[in-house]
């Protein structure tokens, strides 16, 4: 079947995610075929580079072949065995090799398939601990604006992002809001060199007036990635955490984007060396081969609910697919190759050569108002005034116009508003970000004279 039959077939069927599918008119689906490294190869036979790891989930290149050989293994024992009274060698070895990495105090793993449902576990979880150790007053959650943990009712319910939650108001639950921190247009008037925190007092004052009624905050460690890859000090989560101590509130960490060194270090909570009360894993957990997440908890949350089956107190969260074991297998071999070939501290290396390109290529360029970055992340902000940093109008749709000409150019950026960004496999190369820039810098001067 020719690509026009394949897409045509896929426009009669599929309503793909995060997308309004009348654009598709102006730009069919691309029917992928293959992939290797950071590339992607088209039915035709046309190269695509993917900085941004198949929505950020592609840690160690497509069609690894360590991870390859891992599923296939596995696929001679067991697929899938239901997770309630049995288990099976890859969940086990997973949690006992996880928990190496893991920041102190975490070591009880809840499985499910998606980082949506590991951020509902992680809700539901704080509520019940403190409804059975006797605090049934804390019914409320915390959250910072302008983040994201998913897109289920209660985890939109925590994230503060107009695009995803504001239809589902009428249906979301009541949350406390703190005002996040905005490095770039900082209210306090600071610079990142200059930075004290002040904007903590925000944190500050919702934990006096609704410490003693909340179970929970939840946060992106370091990075707001939905929000356009922003980039907080890691100084605002040690405060955090002493704020949460005080208060008795538990403190969420969501690492579904941020974990497995996509920061620069295992997890992003590393960058602050603190540790939550609770953290939720997923994406590049199975280097973005399998649907899995992990839920990981306290042996004080686990003890809270571990009693008489008829004091009914169990957790009773499932998911058909917990503990799957092609996911355990393959995450086996994401360990494999982050512990013996230290990936990611080669990819740190490779980082500072990404960030000095990015700089040297886009820094001046009349519309880029900041050029962010942590681990292999790099962001550029795309601003109509530099001086005022004043956006673009979102009707012009200047960073989807951009896109599209860059995958005309063979480069997958997905940008989030105006924001462009790179989220690469840890794998990717000098030469391979040189093109990748490359192309980058046509797309955005066919859009953007520089």
């Amino acid at each position: 079947m020719d690509v026009e039959n394949l897409q045509r077939k896929d426009l009669e069927y599929i309503w793909h995610p995060c997308s309004q599918m009348k654009d598709y008119e102006e730009l069919p689906p691309i029917v992928i075929e293959s992939g290797k490294g950071v590339m992607l190869y088209d039915i035709e036979g046309k190269d695509y580079i993917d900085v941004v790891s198949s929505w950020w989930c592609n840690l160690l290149g497509h069609r690894n072949e360590i991870l390859n050989q891992r599923l296939i293994d596995q696929l001679e024992n067991i697929e899938h065995v239901i997770f309630s009274n049995f288990t099976h060698r890859p969940a086990i070895e997973l949690c006992e090799r996880l928990a190496k990495h893991l920041p102190k105090g975490l070591k009880k793993f809840n499985f499910s398939d998606n980082g949506s449902a590991a951020i509902e576990c992680a809700l539901k979880m704080s509520f019940q601990y403190h409804y059975q150790t006797g605090n049934k007053h804390k019914k409320k959650f915390m959250c910072l604006s302008d983040g994201y943990h998913g897109e289920t009712i209660g985890a939109l319910s925590v994230g503060s992002l107009d695009l995803y939650a504001k239809m589902y108001n009428p249906i979301l639950i009541d949350t406390i809001r703190i005002e996040a921190p905005d490095c770039y247009r900082c209210p306090y008037g600071k610079d990142r060199d200059s930075c004290s925190v002040e904007c903590f007092e925000k944190a500050e004052q919702a934990f006096k007036e609704h410490g003693d009624e909340t179970c929970s905050i939840i946060v992106e460690p370091i990075l707001q990635g939905a929000a356009g890859m922003k980039i907080y000090p890691a100084e605002y989560l040690s405060k955090l955490r002493k704020l949460c101590d005080e208060y008795d509130v538990l403190l969420i960490a969501d690492e579904i984007a941020t974990g497995f060194g996509r920061t620069g270090k295992f997890f992003a909570v590393d960058n602050a060396g603190i540790s939550p009360d609770i953290m939720a894993i997923s994406k590049g957990l199975t280097g973005g081969y399998m649907p899995m997440a992990i839920t990981i908890t306290t042996d004080e949350i686990y003890n809270a609910f571990y009693a008489e089956y008829n004091d009914q107190k169990a957790f009773m969260h499932s998911h058909t697919y917990s503990g799957n074991s092609l996911g355990c297998s393959v995450a086996l071999g994401v360990l494999d190759i982050l512990e013996n070939d230290k990936t990611i501290e080669k990819a740190q290396v490779t980082a500072e050569y990404l960030h000095r390109r990015f700089c040297e290529e886009f820094l001046n360029h009349k519309n880029v108002g900041e050029i962010r970055h942590v681990g292999l992340i790099n962001a550029i902000e795309l601003v109509e005034d530099k001086g005022t940093k004043k956006g673009f109008d979102s009707e012009l749709r200047v960073g989807y116009q951009i896109y599209k000409r860059a995958l005309e150019y063979g480069l997958v950026l997905r940008p989030l508003g105006n924001v462009l960004y790179f989220n690469p496999p840890l794998i990717i190369n000098e030469a391979e970000i040189d093109l990748a820039i490359e192309r980058m810098k046509k797309a955005v001067g066919d859009i953007l004279e520089f």
